[in-house]
């Protein structure tokens, strides 16, 4: 009788060594001299030992205040080394990382807290108002405080700036020269946690495992391609998951390449590090590029050392594709994807100019496609629409890198999730050559600078000021940021303002300031279905001729 393969051992190996945790610890070693962090603020400089030891350090800290194998240490921090340092972390001391939004409002951070409960909050001192007014209102308290910074004068330890209990980011590293074991974790278990807004306005859990970052790191090295001799800056947040996964520290200190951070974005400090660092990769949204450009154009500067430059989060339009060849790199790539499934299309270079305004086709190891729209039930992932390019159906996706399950939120996940398949809800066409183009959001979304704003959670936010009988928000096209937040308004008294409705706005615990209308129409009804929904699509085409004419009131 023949013998059977026994795939135990590969298995083995597989769940317990193929994690990302295993592919950064083996860079700290064989590229244990390269630079693998750059940070431009202070001017300081991480070897991959350094690195690694640092996060060690970290790590150990973590551990040596009770945290535990498998728990959950949420933080709120800008992009730099502390960042870095944190996610690197949490994977080295077998903990879920769970990076969140520098812009929420209190009301959203307590949301999050009681939603995951983490045993550790790490904060950036800048963000300590929001996080006191957070901490107030939330039930669940993490056991520890770490405060990143300096938060004024008085410091962290509960003066009129500080927040009770916290330490600060200096007093967390334990110093231990030994290197930490690898964590008793497989390659399945989760490793990262990621917020995403959904229908309700509030955000969701979305769970990663170790697998999915490998794999995610995988894919960016391939498409890029992205190797050990890269620079990278990644000119988006890096709590997104294009932020930390597509040209941030994700691929980079798997693969062993450098990551150069930048706490705040200006098109100046970008430049000039391309110029200074010779970075070969730049990765952010299209706001990013326009103003890149425009910088560029004023001054330019030496930007021969690119490979490219990635954007992501909003179609490439033919005449700005063209323009940012010219004028930054020949190189540009556009991606199109989602928190919970990363990027899925990918369009390159020599698809230009001819697929601009496309997202290109789906990525390596991705299906994607595009599905009928019906009134009465959801498409299945073979009723197709036409490859015409003029039908528009909802995007699904089927992709390794996702990950399948909102924690908490049954509901939502069957709604997205079927069949191995995540229903995106992205409208598009796509083409005989599976060129898929966004031509809109299913559920209204607006993507304001990268960020996503639901028009839910404002108008309930808006609805609550006595002013407002009704109100709608979408919105408006906008040259610097893509779309700008508006709002139609259904006066409740005849007096309020559009300046009333932004204080209000500012003052509201649950909408982040990046949230808030920029415009205001006063309207004396809002479009409406038979059934008493809202029709948003017609109010967003309204938008923009309205804009044009200038006929929303700024605050």
């Amino acid at each position: 009788m023949p013998e059977i393969y026994d795939s135990s051992a590969f298995r083995d190996v597989f769940d317990h060594h193929f994690t990302y945790e295993a592919g950064f610890r083996r860079n700290t070693h064989r590229f244990a001299k390269r630079i693998a962090l750059t940070d431009i603020s202070s001017g300081r400089t991480w070897t991959y030992a350094e690195l690694g030891a640092d996060a060690n350090r970290i790590a150990r800290g973590l551990q040596s205040r009770g945290l535990e194998t498998g728990q959950l240490v949420t933080y709120q921090l800008f992009n730099g080394p502390e960042f870095a340092l944190t996610y690197l972390a949490a994977q080295t001391a077998g903990l879920i990382g769970a990076p969140i939004n520098f812009r929420l409002a209190p009301g959203e951070i307590a949301f999050i807290l009681d939603d995951s409960q983490p045993a550790a909050f790490i904060f950036d001192a800048a963000l300590t108002e929001q996080v006191a007014g957070a901490l107030s209102m939330a039930r669940h308290r993490p056991a520890l405080l770490v405060a990143v910074g300096d938060s004024g004068p008085d410091g962290i330890d509960g003066g009129p700036d500080g927040i009770d209990g916290a330490i600060p980011w200096r007093d967390l590293p334990v110093e231990d020269g030994s290197p930490l074991p690898s964590p008793d974790r497989t390659t399945f278990d989760e490793s990262t946690r990621q917020y995403t807004s959904g229908t309700t306005g509030m955000p969701k859990a979305v769970s990663l495992n170790s697998l999915v970052e490998v794999l995610s790191a995988h894919d960016v090295i391939m498409h890029f391609p992205l190797s050990p001799y890269d620079k990278t800056l990644n000119m988006t947040p890096w709590f997104h998951r294009g932020g930390l996964y597509s040209g941030g520290p994700n691929p980079v200190f798997y693969v062993g390449a450098e990551a150069v951070s930048l706490r705040n974005f200006t098109a100046d400090a970008v430049l000039n590090a391309v110029e200074r660092f010779q970075l070969t990769f730049l990765i952010g949204a299209p706001t990013n590029l326009a103003m890149l450009a425009d910088a560029q154009e004023q001054r330019a500067r030496d930007l021969s050392s690119l490979r490219g430059i990635v954007t992501m989060g909003a179609p490439l339009d033919r005449a700005s594709a063209l323009r940012y060849q010219r004028v930054l790199t020949p190189r540009i790539f556009n991606g199109y994807g989602t928190t919970e499934a990363f990027w899925n299309t990918f369009l390159r270079p020599e698809d230009l100019p001819a697929g601009a305004g496309s997202a290109g086709r789906a990525c390596t190891d991705d299906d994607v496609a595009v599905v009928k729209v019906f009134d009465d039930r959801t498409a299945a992932p073979d009723e197709f629409a036409a490859k015409d390019g003029a039908e528009v159906g909802e995007v699904i996706v089927r992709s390794v890198k996702s990950g399948y399950a909102y924690l908490g939120n049954p509901e939502e996940q069957r709604k997205k999730f079927r069949d191995g398949w995540l229903y995106a809800g992205d409208l598009a066409t796509w083409d005989e050559n599976e060129l898929v183009t966004i031509v809109g959001r299913k559920d209204d979304m607006i993507i304001s600078g990268g960020e996503n704003v639901h028009p839910v959670q404002v108008e309930a936010a808006l609805s609550e000021h006595d002013g407002v009988a009704d109100c709608a928000v979408v919105g408006a096209p906008d040259p610097k940021w893509g779309q700008m937040v508006v709002a139609y308004v259904v006066r409740a008294t005849p007096d309020v303002s559009a300046a009333d409705l932004d204080k209000h706005c500012l003052s509201h615990p649950m909408l982040a300031d990046f949230k808030r209308p920029r415009g205001y129409r006063f309207v004396d009804s809002l479009p409406m279905t038979a059934t008493g929904k809202k029709m948003h699509f017609k109010l967003a085409a309204q938008a923009a001729d309205d804009g044009a004419a200038g006929l929303f009131e700024r605050p």
